[in-house]
């Protein structure tokens, strides 16, 4: 409807499929610039949804629209560990469009994930918050989320 404001209406949360890419890249590009993530470069972020896309086992991406627009997303990979004696999930990137926070986009993303984590056999789920994202770490911890006691994540570049 004109004039409508489109942050009140209902997202519908679904599966990312290839005609998504296009999309999912300008929302990775709002979402790498929200948390100052440097190096975003289109042609890479495309190829790299290609490949996760098109092979299941590395993960999933989810996508959410109001009407046709698309809001927001989640990417997620998948890990085997010992440890956790299987497969893990981790988010590696959950974003909402600002406009559309506090409508509940992000939480339905959340769900729609951990269900299909469930169903793969997933035994845990993990994801990383920038430090001074004070916000996300509220939205995770009222979804479940905690931190790892007794642990930091530590990480070293191969290229």
């Amino acid at each position: 409807m004109p004039g409508r404001d489109r942050s009140t209406q209902v997202a519908e949360v679904r599966t990312a499929t290839r005609s998504d890419i296009e999309s999912l890249v300008l929302l990775v590009r709002q979402y790498w610039g929200f948390e100052a993530i440097e190096g975003f470069d289109p042609w890479r972020i495309t190829a790299l949804l290609e490949r996760v896309l098109a092979d299941p086992s590395l993960g999933r991406v989810w996508v959410a629209t109001v009407g046709d627009d698309p809001v927001g997303y989640l990417l997620a990979v998948f890990v085997f560990s010992l440890e956790y004696q299987g497969l893990t999930a981790e988010v590696d990137e959950l974003f909402v469009v600002s406009r559309f926070r506090g409508a509940g986009i992000g939480a339905r993303l959340l769900s729609v994930a951990e269900q299909a984590f469930r169903a793969a056999g997933c035994t845990r789920v993990f994801l990383q918050i920038g430090r001074a994202n004070a916000e996300a770490r509220a939205f995770y911890r009222a979804h479940g989320f905690g931190d790892r006691a007794g642990f930091d994540l530590i990480d070293k570049a191969l290229a």
